[in-house]
């Protein structure tokens, strides 16, 4: 087929449904003399859902346009990103990622033989790339790096410096995976940019950039369940994916935000050119788009109900996920996923807490949310730091016989007058420390948005909370926080790692509201945001 392609009728095959192309006219000129040259690379985390469709069903689309086409298993960039990915499982979840990603494009007809599958440590770790890695780092400043993966990396209060090594790793996989462009989403923006600035510098070409839109989840934005429950996994059965589309929201006539359509548009119609709408007769019988505007025309209008349209996109998942499940029916896949993404609560270390071994109550693994002891707290006084004008010294009530002492940077965020008697969330099993010369023994948590300015809001309980409260993670109720959490096990930076502010504006760790008895804990407007 993309031999009989114009150039430009190839460059609207790559280019559809993109939100942004960054160095389209040198796509272009690339596109006259021959075959483009793109990678998509994905960081072997957490295990892929659903919405991987989207960039799979653009990988098909490059493909259709004769692109040579490099996967890359970002397996380096997975232990980087705050230690997403453990080291020890590195190698299994890029096994799995492999499996699974050739399964899904097995499912929609993708050939692989015109796709180029690489790890990333096959060749990040040679004497050239880490040579090239330190030329790098003696150019980008440090608030270039944090700026380029401010939407990527996980932002905690105090980074890792291998979240800072990430986005320069990144824009020198353009050079080593020889490509002429790089594909992902609208969020690697700063990423790809950066790439821009400093590739040139070091005698490297500048490549353009393909960005997909920020597509909601089949959730929506608006939807009040945990996002765990609601994520559609790719071996979810037929049962589960009924179950979880019934929770999506899909508000009649509503297009904004509508996960349900955005998986239509995205997927459904760059893959299958058409969509049925399927329904009883007495509703007008089933109906075959051609387009998508004409379904999100109809919706809009309320002449297609949200049940059909769930029913048809059910339809058409199950169409996709059919041939992945079975795949994955094997022994050898099955023992790959459980190896991979092993149950924390079966784990040798759970084993032990189970009998006693350990102070977390059956959850002895370092991610265990239980071992770190997050209390309702009220400010009790609230004034400047002696030493130092940008730091409030707080008393905070925890329910103990002694108010804690606090330091906290909230000088430029909030006034004396908002904190006074204010309830707050505090951690207090961190080992103190002084902070100019005064001894910090808690630590209070806020939300925040890095930026310019950079956006911080303590933290709020349930209206009606009492100092001392405990608040814990939903589903992780039973655990018994340590006493003293070990500043070199870092189990405060690794859980902290995922926790995160929902677009409801609700505290989450790994997408599990954080609770008190009376109900989960909120902030007032930084949705998407970090905890710290």
């Amino acid at each position: 087929m993309a031999d009989q392609l114009s150039p430009d009728e190839k460059l609207h095959l790559i280019t559809r449904n993109l939100q942004e192309v960054l160095g389209e006219e040198k796509l272009k000129q690339v596109l006259q003399e021959r075959e483009l040259k793109v990678y998509w690379g994905t960081a072997t985390t957490g295990r892929p859902h659903v919405a991987y469709f989207v960039p799979m069903s653009k990988i098909a689309d490059f493909l259709k346009a004769g692109c040579e086409v490099t996967i890359l298993f970002a397996d380096l960039h997975a232990f980087l990103d705050n230690m997403k990915a453990p080291w020890e499982l590195l190698e299994l979840r890029v096994k799995y990622y492999e499996q699974v990603i050739k399964a899904m494009l097995e499912s929609i007809g993708v050939p692989l033989d015109k796709l180029k599958f690489v790890k990333g440590t096959d060749y990040q770790l040679s004497r050239e790339y880490t040579l090239d890695v330190y030329r790098l780092s003696s150019m980008v400043t440090e608030h270039d790096a944090k700026k380029a993966g401010a939407e990527v990396v996980k932002q905690v209060e105090h980074p890792l410096l291998s979240g800072l090594l990430y986005p320069g790793l990144q824009a020198l996989d353009e050079e080593y995976l020889k490509v002429d462009a790089q594909f992902g989403g609208v969020d690697q923006r700063k990423i790809f940019t950066l790439a821009e600035k400093y590739l040139p510098s070091l005698g490297y070409a500048k490549r353009s950039h393909l960005m997909n839109p920020m597509v909601p989840g089949l959730t929506g934005a608006k939807m009040s369940s945990s996002e765990e429950e609601s994520k559609i996994d790719l071996l979810d059965s037929a049962g589960d994916v009924k179950k979880k589309l019934k929770k999506a929201f899909c508000e009649p006539g509503n297009i904004e935000n509508n996960g349900v359509l955005s998986f239509v548009k995205h997927v459904v119609f760059p893959l299958r050119g058409e969509f049925c709408i399927k329904r009883d007769a007495k509703w007008g019988g089933d109906k075959i788009y051609t387009a998508f505007e004409e379904v999100e025309k109809d919706f809009a209008e309320e002449s297609v109900h949200p049940g059909d349209l769930k029913a048809s996109v059910e339809v058409a998942l199950n169409q996709l996920l059919d041939p992945i499940r079975k795949k994955f029916e094997s022994p050898e896949l099955r023992k790959l996923t459980n190896t991979a993404y092993p149950d924390p609560s079966k784990t040798k270390g759970a084993a032990k807490g189970a009998k006693g071994g350990g102070g977390g109550g059956g959850e002895d693994d370092d991610l265990a949310p239980s071992r770190v002891d997050i209390r309702v707290g009220k400010i009790i006084s609230v004034e400047k730091h002696p030493d130092a004008d940008s730091l409030y010294l707080e008393k905070i009530d925890v329910g103990e016989a002694e108010p804690r002492t606090v330091v906290s940077g909230l000088v430029a965020f909030v006034s004396q007058e908002e904190l006074q008697d204010r309830l707050v969330l505090v951690l207090c099993n961190l080992k103190p420390q002084k902070m100019r010369g005064i001894e910090s023994q808690a630590m209070l948590l806020c939300a925040s948005i890095e930026g310019e300015p950079r956006r911080v809001e303590p933290l709020e309980p349930p209206e009606g909370s009492s100092p001392g409260e405990r608040v814990f993670v939903e589903g992780h109720e039973s655990g018994k926080p340590d006493d003293r959490l070990n500043p070199k096990k870092k189990v405060w930076e690794k859980v902290q790692a995922d926790l995160k502010i929902s677009d409801e504006c609700v505290a989450q760790w790994k997408d599990k509201r954080l609770l008190t008895k009376l109900g989960q804990i909120t902030c007032k407007t930084l949705r998407g945001g970090n905890v710290s």
